[in-house]
């Protein structure tokens, strides 16, 4: 189960979106009311989402994001003139006045793109003899004419397969078709 760490100044305001979030389902791991409590709970967890305010009695929510360990996505709560200024980020926001609705919404949308990313870590695609000689074949063209490392083949294929929307392997017969 994905955890959810809040954390803000006010005890108050925390145990409030607490409250919200139990009623809709969601499992608070713990609720903070300084950055360093969340980052030493973060430490010692898996994975999930850090729910804060702007700024904390020790550090700014993009202290704490910095110092959260891989697998830890952040959601600010923040005024209007503070949301701006996470526009573009990697940090998930909302809105002051919160709204329960979009707060949840949010949620669901962080807690879906986590879980995905985790099952993708561990499907890894199973490739047969002849698709992995096509992949060798195609790493070794680009290899010998790009004077590329194998490495830098690879990343090559992979990205030209995702900018084109193709398979690895198609990306690989079209390199291959191509010389």
């Amino acid at each position: 189960m994905l955890s959810i760490i809040i954390v803000f100044p006010k005890r108050e305001d925390a145990e409030n979106i607490r409250s919200l979030l139990v009623r809709n389902s969601f499992d608070v791991h713990a609720v903070c009311t300084t950055g360093a409590q969340a980052v030493s709970i973060a430490n010692g967890l898996d994975g999930g989402i850090v729910i804060s305010g702007y700024r904390m009695p020790d550090m700014l929510y993009r202290e704490i994001n910095n110092y959260l360990p891989k697998g830890f996505e952040m959601l600010l709560i923040a005024s209007a003139a503070r949301f701006e200024e996470v526009c573009g980020d990697s940090i998930m926001a909302v809105r002051m006045p919160l709204k329960a609705r979009e707060l949840i919404g949010t949620l669901h949308i962080m807690t879906q793109k986590i879980l995905q990313k985790e099952r993708k870590k561990h499907t890894k695609p199973i490739r047969s003899e002849q698709e992995k000689t096509i992949i060798e074949k195609a790493k070794l063209i680009l290899m010998q004419r790009n004077n590329m490392s194998e490495e830098e083949a690879h990343r090559y294929l992979q990205k030209n397969s995702m900018d084109s929307g193709v398979n690895l392997i198609e990306m690989a017969e079209m390199l291959i078709s191509m010389f």
